[in-house]
């Protein structure tokens, strides 16, 4: 079922999908800005993380001005008796990887998980990739190099 928002949390919730006000005082520069309070903000925010509609509120770093530039997603076949969760939860763990996935297959395009991964200096992403497989066992899999970001933004709701 749908969380219905009032007016006031859609202001509030605007505000808090973008960029923090960089101040001391960030959640009361958001009520103040909203006309509510700081504590209707922060219960906001916990009550949406609390029921889990957010996994976190968090700062975002952006990897490439981090210096993360050689970046590539991996897709990887599984096989039929693979335990998709205990891989995927394993991949997950390493800190080069930001985003890992289980999808749906096709019949043109058999990969089933897919990471994410970040590196400083090529090769990085090799070395990584070579790590999982030994780990897991996958060696069936297509690296896709980053070559250009596009666009990198959140999503926008309200």
């Amino acid at each position: 079922m749908a969380i219905q928002f009032s007016d006031s949390e859609k202001a509030i919730l605007r505000l808090v999908q973008g960029n923090l006000p960089d101040s001391a005082t960030p959640f009361a520069d958001i009520a103040r800005e909203t006309g509510t309070t700081e504590e209707q903000v922060l219960e906001l925010v916990s009550r949406l993380k609390d029921s889990q509609a957010i996994r976190r509120f968090g700062a975002t770093l952006r990897h490439q001005k981090a210096g993360y530039s050689h970046n590539a997603m991996v897709a990887w076949r599984l096989p039929e008796n693979a335990d998709a969760d205990a891989i995927g939860n394993a991949m997950a763990s390493r800190p080069e990887i930001s985003h890992c996935y289980i999808r749906r297959t096709t019949p043109e395009w058999t990969y089933q998980l897919y990471t994410m991964i970040h590196g400083q200096n090529p090769g990085d992403h090799a070395r990584v990739v070579q790590e999982l497989s030994q780990a897991t066992g996958l060696t069936d899999y297509d690296v896709l190099e980053s070559v250009r970001e596009l666009k990198k933004t959140s999503m926008v709701y309200f």
